[in-house]
């Protein structure tokens, strides 16, 4: 009597069911981190073109060459574009996935970013137009604080960014203590003008549009400062608006 051999043969490589360690639930949580990834990587494309468009308005004003101001207003369409592109995933994102905990406030504070990324981006636009009418008459005075106030915010809103991707909370806490430093230069450009103006009625427009681009860095730096609340938000969930600096360092802290 012939007895069959019922071990099943081994079947090919290629055949064979690939183990790769993960399970169905954590392959999509591994899919949708990388999700809340691209979405930051966008933010920080979106930030980089905001901060360009500072440094360009300021070389209109400081070489005092309007060349600059077809660039600023091509990357402001490109700002523009991402914000909508950024806010449509964010929301995609929340209704598909139903975050919860740090993936919720990423992606809800995700929006928000974009906002006053956005509002920079029209800060620097609103400083290339005022230029204009500085430019249209001799300079004033030196270019001096206006410069260094815009460094100052410049770096404000690099180190915000900063702070969001790597989730720095002790970057994003000197971010809003250096608000006051731009607050200082503001009153200081508006009482030099002040005196311009009150010695000689003519320098009156180019006093009062050197007044308004103070203006302009300085709200540059308030939304620099909304976005490093907005990190801390991120990796803490603290909500640290309308606070004192100071007060939620000592806090952190203890």
């Amino acid at each position: 009597m012939r007895i069959l051999n019922m071990t099943p043969s081994p079947q090919p490589l290629e055949m064979r069911p690939r183990n790769t360690g993960l399970t169905q639930g954590s392959y999509m949580f591994r899919h949708f981190d990388d999700q809340i990834k691209d979405v930051f990587k966008k933010i920080a494309i979106m930030g980089s073109l905001a901060e360009n468009m500072i440094d360009l308005s300021m070389r209109i004003l400081v070489e005092r060459d309007e060349s600059f101001a077809d660039e600023i207003y091509k990357k402001e369409d490109e700002v523009n574009a991402l914000q909508v592109s950024i806010d449509d995933e964010a929301l995609r994102l929340i209704a598909l996935n139903q975050p919860v905990a740090k993936d919720a406030r990423s992606l809800f504070m995700a929006s928000k970013i974009v906002t006053d990324l956005e509002r920079i981006a029209d800060q620097a636009k609103n400083i290339c137009q005022s230029a204009h009418w500085v430019l249209a008459q001799p300079p004033l005075k030196p270019m001096v604080d206006l410069p260094i106030m815009a460094e100052i915010a410049q770096k404000m809103v690099r180190d915000a960014l900063t702070s969001v991707i790597d989730r720095d909370v002790a970057l994003a806490e000197r971010v809003m203590r250096e608000e006051s430093k731009v607050d200082a230069f503001r009153d200081q450009v508006f009482r030099t003008l002040l005196t311009y103006m009150m010695a000689d009625p003519g320098t009156i427009q180019r006093a009062l549009s050197l007044i308004l681009i103070s203006r302009n860095i300085e709200r540059i730096g308030d939304h620099a400062t909304n976005i490093a609340e907005e990190a801390i938000y991120i990796v803490q969930g603290r909500d640290i608006r309308h606070t004192d600096p100071d007060l939620t360092k000592a806090s952190s802290i203890a």
